[in-house]
């Protein structure tokens, strides 16, 4: 039994930490509320949180794209994580961080939205196959790690445990600082099956650590269209410097979504269940900045919306590499520095006091692609995708630099979003 794995996984990482000359309080303050599972949510909010999530993702990829590698990363991830910590952003913070995330719905209706879509998210792949013959999987879990005897805002606690089900749990960043990292980043490791080890590297917490929010995606699925094993060979790939590498290609011929203009080809591969899919932009030679600079939320809706069935001889690599990276930097340069500035953070919506900032954001990630898949996803899939009149296939060699996102079909929400520079990098 062959199956088609995309394996993804992420998580986020934020601190907030305690201003200098700021005392904390003793007491504990612990939500009791449980997770709202039916929110009274309309379909136009969970539109408009999907419309500015999917525009916050290009913007932050044209920030972390800057450097010349390989790229990958969960913009849903980093987006709840930051909603989370919105939750706690009082004044000009608040501002700031709504114009830079592109959250336009108030706080009362944007939480709400975000367990909407999140609860809408765990209902995917139901029956639908996954890796070595396990289910298909997408893992969203958020967790609090909170400072024993600081004193957190209750409404701040039920907001989160109502709308993201994350809990408070306490450890003692003042005596026990590394014990805390790596209880924080074992949490992390065994909710994505192991993919993310050392999410939080050592100096990032110290004693005035109070609160660090926590996000983790773990993502499995079969392609419900396999590669044949047997047809991979290795073939040419062209970097952006002019230098060729070799690499496995893989190939397959089947009616897929596609669409092509004179600057890029376009072609959608959908996981088992077609619910979630995989879109590969594959600029024309020599057009991999110019396509990418222009790239954003709503030419990628035009490209998927003018895409439809063709049949298309595809020829693309076997992929496996990591992203790692703080994203203080990014998250500055789209104007929400202020969260990170001790003198003007304002998080008094966490403790009621304004003794709180974000001391950094840190991201990381893995994707690993290759041929696998289930000869009854293929079957259901060959039966969905035939057409009524033969066509010459469309030839789609994947052998330069493309970009790629994985996402929700039903929403047209983006879970995952990279590019491919060097499918032979780790």
């Amino acid at each position: 039994m062959r199956k088609t794995v995309l394996l993804a996984v992420t998580a986020v990482l934020l601190i907030l930490t305690a201003c200098a000359g700021q005392p904390a309080a003793a007491e504990v303050a612990q939500s009791d509320k449980p997770r709202d599972t039916s929110p009274a949510v309309g379909k136009d909010d969970v539109e408009v949180l999907v419309k500015g999530n999917n525009a916050f993702s290009f913007n932050l990829y044209h920030r972390l794209a800057q450097k010349g590698d390989n790229l990958f990363f969960s913009p849903f991830s980093i987006s709840q994580a930051l909603a989370m910590t919105y939750a706690g952003a009082r004044g000009e913070t608040e501002k700031a961080m709504a114009q830079a995330l592109s959250f336009t719905l108030p706080q009362d209706r944007l939480h709400p939205a975000f367990n909407s879509l999140d609860l809408q998210l765990k209902q995917r792949g139901q029956g639908a196959k996954g890796k070595d013959g396990k289910g298909f999987t997408l893992n969203i879990v958020n967790a609090l790690w909170g400072q024993k005897g600081f004193d957190f805002l209750p409404a701040f606690l039920d907001t989160l445990a109502q709308n993201y089900g994350a809990g408070l749990r306490l450890v003692d960043f003042i005596n026990q600082t590394e014990a805390s990292r790596l209880t924080i980043n074992n949490w992390v490791s065994d909710q994505t099956e192991g993919r993310i080890k050392d999410l939080n590297p050592p100096g990032v917490m110290n004693q005035m650590t109070r609160l660090v929010l926590t996000n983790a995606i773990y993502f499995n699925a079969a392609w419900q269209y396999p590669f044949d094993k047997n047809a991979t060979s290795d073939g040419v790939f062209h970097l952006l410097d002019g230098k060729n590498i070799t690499v496995p290609m893989m190939h397959q011929t089947r009616s897929f979504n596609y669409t092509e203009s004179t600057d890029y080809q376009a072609v959608e591969l959908p996981y088992d269940g077609g619910e979630l899919s995989m879109v590969i932009l594959l600029p024309k030679g020599g057009h991999f900045n110019t396509f990418g600079e222009k790239l954003d939320a709503t030419r990628v809706q035009q490209i998927i919306r003018q895409m439809a069935h063709r049949e298309v001889a595809l020829t693309m690599p076997r992929f496996t590499y990591q992203s790692s990276f703080s994203l203080k930097g990014a998250l500055s340069d789209l104007g929400m520095g202020v969260a990170f500035d001790p003198a003007s953070a304002d998080f008094s919506g966490i403790d009621g006091r304004r003794d709180l900032f974000i001391q950094d954001a840190l991201h990381k990630a893995f994707v690993a692609v290759d041929e696998a898949g289930t000869e009854a996803a293929a079957a259901t899939a060959v039966i969905i995708g035939l057409t009524s009149v033969p066509q010459r296939p469309v030839e789609m060699k994947v052998s330069r630099p493309f970009i790629f996102l994985i996402r929700d079909i039903p929403t047209d929400s983006t879970i995952f979003l990279g590019r491919v520079l060097n499918p032979a990098a780790r």
